[in-house]
């Protein structure tokens, strides 16, 4: 499948986007090397644009780079999962205290309506892992850009690429998506309560919680 008139952009990103696509989705699975020749040849290109997309992986951490030796899907160990969560409780929680302080009205029923979206993904019947884990992601980025600071939003951003490297463990634990969508009521409860303090305790709940559930 040929990818150079895919995007406007440059050539190399557009490969970015579709390898990182390929791991978020396990078809290139954590630890596997990656294949430059059959890539290229996939795709339609040569093995420059497709190297330069690796680095940009690479940066992101998301693939590893050997030299002379190439690339592999990074694999995440429990240190790094210990480290990205912390992380991830630490600004996210404190996006969650801006928006309980200073979201306007607008701006709440926005966020009410992506955790309606949460209920109903989280069917007691037959749950839908994939959309739960869709619309979880779309609420943080929601809360995110309510809070409105870009230079956050780039560390979480990549922090979370890395988180994604394991989401698939989270998601399967027994009794996660329930507890998830639990500890997502308390958050949105505080917020709408304009409680600011508890907000952000609940937030490292959240993140605390999730680390133990990918582990």
């Amino acid at each position: 499948m040929s990818v150079s008139s895919l995007s406007p952009r440059a050539l190399y990103e557009e490969v970015a986007e579709l390898l990182r696509q390929r791991i978020f989705n396990r078809e290139l699975a954590p630890g596997s090397w990656i294949d430059e020749m059959k890539i290229a040849e996939a795709y339609g290109i040569s093995r420059t644009p497709l190297r330069e997309a690796l680095k940009v992986l690479a940066a992101e951490g998301l693939v590893t780079m050997k030299v002379r030796r190439g690339a592999y899907v990074t694999e995440v160990s429990e240190r790094d999962l210990v480290d990205v969560y912390h992380l991830l409780s630490l600004l996210e929680a404190d996006a969650a205290g801006v928006v309980a302080a200073n979201a306007t009205q607008a701006q709440l029923e926005a966020l009410l309506g992506l955790h309606q979206e949460l209920e109903d993904a989280a069917n007691p019947g037959s749950p839908d892992r994939e959309k739960f884990f869709e619309v979880n992601e779309r609420f943080h980025m929601l809360l995110l850009e309510i809070a409105n600071n870009r230079w956050r939003d780039q560390m979480v951003a990549d922090l979370r690429k890395v988180m994604k490297l394991n989401r698939h463990n989270s998601l399967l634990k027994s009794g996660r998506i329930e507890e998830s969508l639990n500890e997502h009521r308390a958050l949105v409860a505080a917020i709408s309560a304009r409680d600011v303090a508890l907000a952000v305790l609940r937030m490292q709940e959240h993140f605390r919680n999730g680390l133990e559930a990918a582990n």
